[in-house]
């Protein structure tokens, strides 16, 4: 293979100093390294340049008081528009040098990375006292997400996860709804979606040179080193399907879909697990999931519980959907939600529709809100994140828990959530990775 040679030797060696001091004394912060709470500017550090990441860096830079200070990407070719846009920006390849040279001149950042670097870098931002705007899913274990979670608490810091149909009208409406029992008590869900992050093919046997722009090892990031595959089999967009990198269809899009119900049911994790699906390949998801969970009850479901169910893909959804929606089209991706007076059909990102229409006439509205620049306020101390990490740290949980199921079909499994912990022993293997060498990160 003949990938350029990584920068991460130096840099990373620079940038554990720098953490490793900032772990004396007051537990995970430096506080030398704090910046001083911003009441006007707020200094952004991207990491992240291209896809969602420019996304999510546009709409931040649009936002009020904001100063983009640094960005970081392991593909120069993706940093072009970055550095039009920022020009007095300063430019990374490496994310641990950015945040060797920059923590004491950066106030928050964001992460837009591949799934399997949601972790390191969120961490490590952390253990440096920084809020993050993290993507999601926001990481890409059970146990990343639950370390995330309880550092963000822990060190009281501004966090958001880029759920952003979170602030959208129509999903703060669907919240509004359910809250008020407009259909009454919920006793099952069935969400779907058309994409197909999932290969059933082996993995190929080439070697493939390495574009000179990109940072191959930096990019496999925690991973174990393997060679580089051309064609986009990793990179830039179907990391998504690898099992060592992305969570699939179901990590993808759950996120956002579940979002609205968790809001409105009052949700935490599932008590119960089971995929009805094909199990992944050695290093890929498979396509058209289905995955069931059973939640205990809430104030807005029925006393019994509920019982979610997502499917993807050409995966045919339950009968009852097709009889509640009648002649009505079904949409690409959504859900319906069925209630003891009625239903909902909530597409993704659409107004919700109660049925039957007959009964439900009144029409509804719900102010939208700017997920980013709620981000922006929480770190001048103007606002509060809707999507911080204690509330999408528990939904991120439910949609992982599907991808470990995946692993046994047909085989329902039971969820200790306060232990993160599975009643099958051969599940429990799959709550946690290690990180290769020279990759581990305090904390995780």
């Amino acid at each position: 293979m003949h990938a350029q040679p990584s920068p991460s030797g130096a840099p990373r060696r620079a940038f554990l100093k720098t953490l490793g001091a900032s772990l004396i004394g007051a537990p995970f912060i430096a506080r030398e390294l704090f910046a001083n709470p911003p009441s006007s500017r707020v200094r952004y550090a991207s990491i992240g340049a291209s896809g969602q990441a420019w996304t999510d860096l546009s709409a931040i830079a649009r936002g009020k008081n904001v100063e983009v200070t640094a960005v970081c990407d392991v593909d120069t070719a993706n940093m072009a528009r970055a550095k039009r846009d920022f020009p007095k920006a300063r430019f990374y390849q490496d994310w641990r040098e950015l945040l060797d040279k920059e923590a004491a001149h950066i106030d928050c950042a964001g992460v837009c990375t591949p799934d399997h670097m949601h972790a390191p870098i969120g961490m490590s931002l952390m253990q440096l006292g920084k809020p993050i705007y993290c993507q999601k899913p926001l990481a890409h274990s059970l146990y990343e997400v639950r370390r995330l979670a309880e550092l963000a608490k822990e060190q009281k810091l501004v966090s958001q996860m880029g759920i952003q149909c979170h602030s959208a009208g129509p999903y703060r409406l669907a919240v509004r709804l359910l809250r008020e029992g407009i259909i009454g008590k919920i006793s099952e869900v069935h969400s779907w979606n058309y994409k197909t992050w999932g290969d059933s093919g082996t993995l190929p046997n080439r070697n493939d040179r390495v574009p000179s722009s990109l940072a191959w090892d930096l990019w496999l990031g925690v991973r174990l080193k393997r060679p580089y595959i051309h064609d986009g089999y990793y990179h830039p967009g179907n990391w998504r399907k690898r099992l060592d990198f992305g969570t699939g269809t179901l990590g993808d899009m759950a996120c956002h879909i579940f979002d609205p119900i968790f809001g409105g049911l009052g949700l935490a994790a599932p008590t119960h697990v089971r995929s009805e699906g094909e199990a992944p390949k050695a290093t890929n998801w498979m396509p058209d999931a289905k995955v069931v969970y059973t939640f205990a009850p809430t104030a807005h479901t029925d006393a019994s519980g509920l019982r979610l169910t997502w499917t993807d893909g050409q995966r045919t959804v339950a009968d009852i959907v097709t009889q509640t929606l009648g002649t009505r089209k079904r949409p690409n991706e959504g859900s319906l939600l069925i209630g003891s007076k009625g239903a909902m059909l909530l597409p993704h990102v659409g107004l919700p529709v109660l049925l039957p229409e007959e009964q439900y006439r009144e029409k509804y509205r719900e102010r939208g809100l700017d997920h980013w620049q709620q981000f922006v306020d929480a770190v001048r101390g103007l606002d509060t994140t809707q999507a911080d990490f204690a509330y999408s740290g528990p939904l991120t949980e439910a949609v992982l828990l599907g991808g470990v199921a995946s692993r046994f079909p047909e085989t329902t499994l039971t969820w200790d959530s306060a232990q993160l912990k599975f009643d099958h022993p051969a599940a429990n293997t799959h709550t946690h990775r290690e990180y290769r060498k020279g990759w581990e990160v305090n904390g995780l």
